[in-house]
């Protein structure tokens, strides 16, 4: 038996392990599908992770490899090209590896950090021919930073994510054409910094309230359309635009790798399609806990591996019988403004001094205030100047504050009234 097996070794499963290990844990496995540790930091081979967690700007590659060396110096065993099939409410994990078959591990502890994986147009459902050229723009970016292939040489991108935008501009160096970035909202989905650095300085056009409206070709995609969408986001006739090309990039969100989890009998959350957890981590099952992406898609690596250590910090309290008593729960609810909060459960018993609360915002919103609120009392009040859909807003809550809730919390913004 292992004290800890942790599922997935990308950049939540790595952190977490070594956090754990650096606890005390020392019977730890990590399982990973792919044939090396990394994740998906293996193909973003572009600049600008690592700046909250190393302070100093790093490439996807680099950021994995700090954690990949540090790994080296634990006694951590990994399992590559292993696929973890089922994981069981006793803790056990089926798991197959072309090495060594089928075979069945327990745990007293697991952590899930499965990563995210992205829509595809079967998810978003969009009309037209089947012709090749149309793919995610994460397989691209597979494609070009590590099979060394270009996937077409006119381009259009359905989607401001931040990997459409950066697949945009890496596209744009490698000698391809980026006729537009296509967005259904009438904001982007990324981060600002990528719609700088990844259109504008490339005269790369951004349309919003734009959809695909169609996809012609025979072998190969040879035009797309584009309409202009109403506020319910469907298609205004007579608002067609036609683009010649021979590729469609879908940047169309990511979707948290999930299916172990509702295997698990864990309680998921609808808002966040991942699961729901504690101020810790931990998940509806006890001794289970989930980190990065598979519990909430995040923006930036760093945010992903403090998260993951907590969790594997967590998990080791859990194994060495050092965690605190539960005491009451608060529920973390969503108000005006706000699509989603993680933690979605807080017990103020588990906190030290200070308790991190994730979420997103449903709108943009200039000069705000996010308020917590606990029924009619104020609890916290935090200013922000600017918030996007397409930025996680982080804000921090002291224990002291905690104490002074009751049942629940809401976070919601309120916008300041200009003069």
């Amino acid at each position: 038996m292992y004290d800890l097996i942790v599922i997935g070794g990308g950049p939540a499963g790595l952190a977490a392990a070594c956090t754990a290990w650096e606890k005390g844990v020392k019977r730890i496995l990590i399982v990973e599908r792919d044939k090396e540790l990394g994740g998906i930091l293996n193909q973003c081979i572009h600049n600008g992770f690592g700046l909250h967690h190393f302070k100093e700007e790093l490439t996807g590659p680099e950021y994995a490899g700090r954690f990949i060396r540090m790994l080296e110096d634990t006694g951590v065993e990994v399992r590559l090209d292993t696929m973890v099939l089922t994981v069981t409410p006793d803790r056990q994990v089926h798991m197959v590896g072309k090495d060594t078959g089928y075979h069945i591990e327990e745990a007293k502890a697991i952590v899930l950090a499965m990563g995210c994986r992205e829509r595809t147009r079967g998810a978003i459902a969009i009309p037209g021919q089947r012709p090749a050229g149309v793919f995610t723009a994460g397989a691209a970016q597979r494609y070009v930073n590590m099979e060394g292939w270009l996937p077409g040489r006119r381009v259009v991108i359905l989607g401001s994510g931040d990997i459409g935008l950066i697949m945009a501009r890496r596209m744009t160096l490698e000698g391809a054409q980026v006729l537009a970035c296509v967005e259904v909202m009438p904001y982007s989905g990324g981060l600002n910094r990528n719609i700088v650095q990844c259109l504008h300085d490339y005269d790369i056009p951004l349309y919003l309230s734009h959809t695909v409206t169609d996809i012609r070709g025979r072998e190969r995609v040879e035009q797309v359309v584009v309409s202009q969408v109403d506020e319910r986001r469907q298609p205004i006739p007579g608002t067609e635009m036609v683009f010649d090309c021979d590729t469609l990039l879908l940047s169309v969100g990511l979707i948290p790798e999930n299916e172990l989890t509702r295997q698990a009998g864990i309680t998921i959350d609808p808002r966040t399609n991942g699961a729901v957890v504690y101020e810790n981590m931990e998940t509806s099952m006890p001794g289970v806990f989930a980190c990065g992406n598979v519990a909430h898609v995040h923006d930036l690596v760093d945010f992903v591996t403090a998260e993951s250590q907590r969790a594997g910090a967590a998990a080791a309290d859990y194994i060495l019988g050092t965690a605190q008593q539960d005491g009451p729960v608060l529920e973390v609810k969503n108000g005006d403004g706000v699509t989603y909060t993680v933690p979605q459960h807080i017990r103020p018993n588990r906190v030290d001094r200070r308790c991190d609360l994730f979420f997103r915002v449903n709108r943009i919103c200039k000069d705000s205030q996010i308020r917590v609120t606990s029924g009619d009392t104020l609890i916290a009040q935090f200013p922000r100047e600017h918030l996007a859909p397409g930025e996680m807003e982080h804000i921090v809550l002291p224990r002291t504050l905690l104490d002074k809730a009751s049942e629940t919390i809401t976070v919601s913004i309120q916008e300041v009234e200009s003069k």
